[in-house]
């Protein structure tokens, strides 16, 4: 497996590890992903505004532990080392959560 981090203007905003570096690459760019990025909202903003330029790179030391240490604490007991796991580096919140409280 290999650790992989995706970057928005610039700053790094999750990681997460892949099989390899085309598997990264076709999650990366998935439309479901990326419109994702446009309903989680961090600091009370959309985490992706649409238009920022998105960057796929190798994650570093310290990102590829997050992923590790979230992996560690996952209590989803059907979730398998295969399956999808995105780490988000920083706070993140879901406008649908909120709006079920409404």
């Amino acid at each position: 497996m290999d650790y992989f981090t995706i970057e928005i203007g610039g700053q790094a905003i999750a990681s997460f590890r892949s099989e390899n570096a085309d598997d990264a690459k076709n999650f990366f760019e998935a439309e479901d992903f990326r419109e994702d990025l446009t309903v989680l909202q961090s600091q009370g903003k959309p985490v992706w505004d649409g238009v920022a330029a998105l960057n796929l790179r190798k994650a570093t030391a310290d990102e590829a532990s997050e992923v590790e240490h979230a992996y560690e604490f996952d209590d989803d007991p059907e979730r398998t080392i295969d399956d999808e796991f995105v780490v988000f580096l920083i706070p993140i919140s879901d406008i649908a959560d909120e709006d079920d409280d409404a």
